[in-house]
């Protein structure tokens, strides 16, 4: 163990440690220490060392530190209880020649042992915060594998495992646990092949692993809780990981229905701190077994855990913002192999990530049988690039005469949903007659329409009032992506006696009734309609595809499916219209719904290309000195490869700074670094190590600071 100015660390007390602690008491304080005591009191009789895990996330601190034992903190100085100490150069006193340091912060014990490695003396833990053990072993050694994998600190991910402390909570005991429930029925997993017997795989306390292609519909909630109802049966605990509140809101309420109420608790940050902890620790000391919620509950501490679920892994929320920015999918697959449980990737969809699953042996495949798929699926109809430019209708109102049938046909039974790529109004503009991209003459940043007022650039915000195409001299505009606002309004007037309601980030609805109507979302924001949607519209697909993205086309299929799954089956006249170019790879899956075959044909060309999920990759960010200088000293297996480095985008002024990305107006330049498959962990260990022994010399700061991920989910 090490040292922070004398201040703790080190291992344990031996007869002459002990002797150089009292002799720092004597020296500090001028007075005649008594025997066997420390700072006053009496040192703990048995392990008085206690091996603390310090609430400091930076890098070259992940280690532990040890601090002597008081004997009256001995009995609550437990394993896994949260601690306050002394760390870092503070205004402390001068002990042992040292300045001890002053500055008190929050910690957890982690072991108790009889010796240190540490030769000097030992501050001692100042606080036992509470004696609740909230790090448990198996917690801890889950964190461990994350910080591990992201080439992050122990610290960091110990602080995104453990909520924040709620005395009122923790005083309030918890209820006492229910008995194991009855077997469910396999309800709707009788649809699938595998699916009934993985059901009956969980309730004979097995650990089936499975990759799920959810059919179409609202379901797949129900499917979930009784997938969860199984494995409660078998006396074992289920984890669910969920995107947003709003699947949280539908697994509860089907978990509710199959299970009854007291059998599971819901993780969320809306919550509010008292609750969600107060429900963590309900978790934790067992009176629940099974619990639902966001990103944040995939450390969840379950008893005994039987399953893991996530549901839509490839949708962004599953990706920790905060360092070292794990991805739910891959913390929930440490747990399974850690924990030895089951397994269930679910969606709509498919990610790349889960065809190599299945690919490899290590997941089975759940899928149903292409008559159910023809059965529950709605038609898929494309409006391709041609179409529009022969469409009088789409030139006119940007809507080709395709859509505007659908959508007066499907208001005749029903609401019609709506999907723009993005909210606002008509966020880019493009020469009406050439098509060029509008481009501001200060910055050469693209011209942005302002909620239906004058054009301004989105980089440098100057307005442009007399703006001209510099390749043909055009001067009409016409919008590259128009917004969901603009959609509605044009909507609106095409259809004066429907109501027409907008869900976006401003405001986000979970269902709309089964009446006339329309709805415009942006991806991700589509509300449920009662019985279904009678029809879809998925506007601008080319803006999706059009990303210059390694999952663009995923995504973009990810997202199409998404709405169109929220649309009545073809037996019961659903209908969806797509407008992209119909000859691409994702578009035609759409019209085939043939999400798996869309990624395993993915998962192909980038094991040709070496690309991730293949390959293991991490991009280094900074700016482009600090990228070299950092590549320089990093020693990276000698597989490695590095791609770049290249410039990253600038952040234009006045937008808010990006997780790892540059501040507005500095340029950044980004490396990547790949290895081939099983040279990941030595990628992070190589990784973690360069950025500690940079920190170390002081190499660290504002100016010289990189941003290191492992596995990005966005790699241009």
């Amino acid at each position: 163990m090490s040292s922070v100015n004398g201040s703790g660390s080190g291992g344990g007390v031996g007869a002459e440690q002990l002797a150089l602690m009292r002799e720092g008491v004597r020296k500090a304080k001028g007075e005649r220490a008594k025997p066997g005591t420390w700072r006053g009191a009496a040192l703990a009789g048995e392990l008085p060392v206690a091996r603390v895990l310090v609430d400091k996330g930076v890098l070259h601190l992940d280690r532990l530190f040890d601090y002597a034992v008081p004997a009256e903190l001995d009995a609550v100085a437990q394993p896994g209880v949260r601690v306050r100490v002394r760390f870092g150069a503070g205004r402390g006193k001068v002990r042992g020649g040292r300045r001890e340091g002053g500055g008190l912060v929050d910690g957890f014990v982690v072991e108790r042992v009889a010796r240190s490695d540490y030769s000097g003396p030992l501050a001692a833990l100042a606080q036992v915060v509470s004696s609740e053990v909230v790090l448990g072993p198996e917690l801890l050694a889950l964190a461990r594998g994350v910080a591990d994998r992201y080439a992050g600190s122990l610290a960091d991910v110990v602080q995104l495992a453990v909520p924040p402390r709620s005395a009122r909570a923790e005083r309030k005991a918890s209820p006492a646990p229910l008995p194991p429930p009855a077997v469910p029925s396999a309800g709707g997993w009788e649809r699938y092949e595998n699916g009934a017997a993985f059901v009956e795989a969980l309730a004979r306390g097995g650990a089936p692993r499975a990759v799920w292609n959810a059919l179409p519909g609202s379901g797949w909630g129900e499917e979930v809780a009784r997938a969860v109802g199984a494995t409660l049966a078998s006396g074992r605990g289920a984890l669910v990981v969920v995107p947003d509140g709003r699947d949280v809101g539908r697994v509860d309420a089907a978990l509710r229905d199959v299970l009854g109420a007291g059998r599971h608790a819901v993780l969320t940050a809306d919550a509010g701190p008292e609750k969600r902890y107060r429900e963590w620790l309900a978790v934790l000391r067992g009176s629940v077994r099974a619990v639902v919620g966001t990103r944040a509950a995939m450390f969840a501490p379950v008893r005994d855990l039987g399953l893991v679920v996530v549901w839509d892994d490839g949708d962004g929320s599953h990706s920790e913002p905060h360092a070292p920015q794990p991805h739910v999918r891959d913390v929930l697959l440490l747990r399974a192999a850690q924990s030895k449980c089951g397994f269930l990737l679910g969606s709509w969809s498919c990610t790349v990530e889960a065809a190599q699953l299945v690919e490899s042996g290590w997941a089975r495949p759940v899928v149903a049988r292409r008559e159910q798929v023809r059965s529950a699926a709605p038609l898929v109809r494309t409006v391709g690039d041609q179409d529009l430019a022969r469409d009088e209708a789409a030139r006119a109102a940007r809507l080709p005469t395709l859509a505007w049938q659908a959508v007066r046909d499907g208001l005749r039974d029903g609401p019609v949903l709506v999907q723009v790529p993005r909210r606002g109004y008509v966020p880019r503009m493009a020469c009406a007659q050439c098509r060029e991209a509008a481009r501001c003459r200060h910055c050469a940043g693209p011209l942005e329409g302002k909620d239906g007022g004058g054009l301004a650039c989105g980089w440098c915000g100057r307005g442009e009032m007399a703006w001209r195409c510099p390749e043909c001299g055009g001067v009409r505009l016409r919008a590259q992506v128009v917004g969901a606002r603009r959609t509605a309004e044009e909507l609106g007037r095409a259809f004066p006696t429907v109501p027409v309601r907008t869900s976006g980030r401003e405001q986000v609805l979970d269902t709309v009734p089964g009446v006339p109507a329309l709805v415009v979302s942006t991806p991700g924001a589509e509300p449920v309609a009662e019985g279904g949607y009678a029809a879809a519209l998925l506007l601008d697909g080319w803006a999706m595809l059009g990303r210059p993205d390694l999952r663009a086309g995923e995504e973009a299929l990810r997202r199409w499916i998404a709405a169109a799954s929220l649309v009545r089956g073809q037996e019961e006249g659903g209908t969806v219209v797509v407008v992209a170019e119909p000859t691409l790879r994702a578009v035609q899956a759409l019209v085939r719904w043939d999400p798996v075959g869309h990624a395993v044909r993915e998962l192909a060309e980038r094991a040709e290309l070496g690309f991730p999920p293949v390959s293991r990759m991490a991009s280094v960010s900074g700016r482009a000195e600090a990228v070299a200088a950092f590549l320089a000293v990093a020693e990276l297996p000698p597989e490695a490869e590095v791609l770049g480095p290249v410039p990253v985008p600038v952040t234009p002024a006045g937008r808010p700074r990006r997780v790892g990305g540059p501040p507005p107006g500095e340029r950044w330049e980004r490396a990547l670094v790949r290895v081939p498959p099983g040279r990941g962990g030595a990628l992070a260990s190589a990784l973690k190590a360069a950025q500690v022994a940079r920190m170390g010399r002081g190499s660290g700061g504002e100016e010289g600071r990189v941003w290191v991920r492992v596995d990005p989910a966005d790699i241009g």
